[in-house]
């Protein structure tokens, strides 16, 4: 067998907020529930295929802490298995309408609503862990584990961002047996020093955006040691990611595929494709499954080639040091929910690559030879990949600041620490969910902002509440306050506030 031309890890975010309890339409829980049925239950499925055929390594797959407490949330469940349902009615009803197209349309969903159910039914009516951890036993995945709520990691004290990070792998370990070896680290965000929450929390590599390496003389075909640390850094080629993430030239805006966008709005159903990017909603034309599958093994055909000349270029570049390697990291929730054909699509790239002459590997096998070491600026992988996404609402950010140093210092002050305190617990609980950096960034992109400062303003207030009843010794009044914001925001019910007590990392 010839040796590959070199090694292709794919890395998937899969990573919504705290939506539980808080809403439910048009935002909120729906958001969860759509995401579970169009992404997570697809890619799941794929993955439980591949490895009955033996596959192994074929992903690195990073699941946010509060995406797996939703996920095993018995509310949850119990209302996504209600949601699927829902959406077989509401497709039988589309079947039985007087106009053809759109009963296609009702037929192609009510297919899809059943497959859907009968797969909950079978390996996801446990919850989220039962469903993954057979993936991660077999080796079929690699998990990357992660902070408790996906809080924007450099405008946070460091030792709240050590014990977030320790508490989301420790979380892993619960719910699946497996600690993960690696992390993903919220937004790709860095600033000098973090390789130092990392490697206290017991990180071994991390993903950032290729820029933040690029900009500091790395490159993204091998793994670095990341600043004064022993934690293995990789970076995101934008080259071959933006194939398909792209807003202009990315693979889902092809005129094939299912529109996003458009609604039958008696329904709620997508029966259109995308068409063209000028064109108008009721202009566009109907979605053809059978013209979008072609389209499918087109794009999958021509991505694996842009994967085979990337790492040919790499292997003739004078600073590629050993097997050139590519990293190619996207939101889970991308395929299947925003790309309707993500799913098919990233199966038939799985199925090409080694036939290519591409051995597909995890983040783990990548990390294991560091070429060098690096020192990266303050970056992310957003929008200018700089932080003003996160920094910009500043009647988020400013508060989520101030909010940090306070909670923080009345847990030091009032936490009985010889045992659990509910009142504390939750105190972390909140200021955690308040410090997501979700808010800032739907704020900033202007996707339901009003939800996002909502949200944060409850959370805000919540620890504000604790904050001031324990600074003032009312301990009745606190648990009172825990108590009641416990049956709403629970996650982590094995959070012992015990391990955020300490001193900063600069102190």
């Amino acid at each position: 067998m010839n040796a590959p031309l070199g090694r292709f890890a794919l890395v998937l975010h899969t990573h919504l907020p705290w939506v539980a309890h808080h809403g439910t339409w048009p935002v909120g829980e729906e958001w969860l529930h759509q995401a579970w049925a169009t992404s997570y239950q697809p890619l799941f499925a794929l993955l439980r295929r591949r490895a009955a055929l033996g596959h192994q390594r074929q992903l690195t797959l990073g699941v946010t802490p509060i995406v797996a407490a939703q996920w095993d949330d018995p509310c949850m469940v119990r209302a996504h298995h209600t949601w699927l349902a829902y959406w077989q009615t509401r497709a039988a009803g589309m079947a039985s309408a007087s106009q053809t197209e759109r009963r296609h349309v009702g037929q192609r969903e009510y297919a899809e609503a059943n497959r859907a159910l009968a797969d909950f039914d079978a390996h996801w009516s446990a919850g989220g862990s039962a469903a993954l951890r057979p993936l991660v036993d077999a080796g079929t995945v690699e998990m990357l584990g992660g902070p408790l709520t996906h809080t924007f990691t450099p405008l946070i004290p460091p030792r709240l961002g050590v014990a977030s990070m320790a508490a989301g792998l420790e979380d892993s370990v619960r719910r699946i047996g497996h600690r993960p070896r690696g992390a993903w680290t919220p937004e790709c965000a860095w600033e000098p020093g973090m390789e130092q929450v990392f490697a206290r929390s017991g990180v071994e590599h991390v993903v950032l955006d290729g820029p933040s390496l690029l900009g500091a003389g790395a490159t993204t075909s091998g793994s670095w040691l990341l600043g004064d640390s022993d934690v293995r850094v990789l970076g995101r080629d934008l080259d071959v990611t933006y194939r398909v993430w792209s807003p202009k030239r990315g693979y889902p805006g092809d005129r094939w595929y299912r529109d996003f966008h458009t609604f039958d709005h008696e329904w709620g159903f997508r029966p259109a494709r995308v068409t063209g990017h000028h064109v108008e909603p009721h202009e566009k034309a109907p979605y053809n499954p059978l013209a979008a599958r072609a389209r499918v093994e087109h794009d999958a055909h021509d991505f694996v080639d842009v994967v085979r000349n990337r790492l040919i270029d790499l292997a003739s570049a004078p600073d590629t040091i050993g097997t050139p390697h590519v990293v190619a990291a996207f939101d889970t929730e991308l395929f299947g929910h925003w790309w309707h054909e993500g799913p098919a699509w990233l199966e038939r790239v799985l199925d090409l690559l080694p036939d290519a002459g591409v051995e597909i590997v995890t983040l783990a096998d990548l990390a294991e030879n560091p070429v060098g070491r690096v020192h990266p600026g303050p970056g992310s992988w957003g929008l200018g990949k700089d932080w003003h996404v996160w920094t910009g609402p500043q009647d988020i950010a400013d508060r989520q600041g101030s909010l940090a140093k306070e909670a923080l210092a009345v847990l030091d002050a009032t936490h009985p620490r010889t045992q659990r305190s509910q009142a504390h617990d939750q105190l972390v609980r909140e200021l955690l969910l308040a410090l997501s950096s979700d808010w800032a960034f739907m704020v900033s992109h202007d996707t339901a902002a009003d939800y996002a400062r909502s949200r944060f303003d409850g959370h805000a207030r919540a620890t504000g509440a604790l904050v001031h009843a324990l600074r003032e010794g009312r301990l009745d009044d606190a648990l009172q306050h825990a108590a009641r914001d416990a049956e709403r925001d629970h996650p982590f019910g094995a959070l012992d506030s015990r391990s955020f007590l300490g001193q900063d990392l600069t102190d």
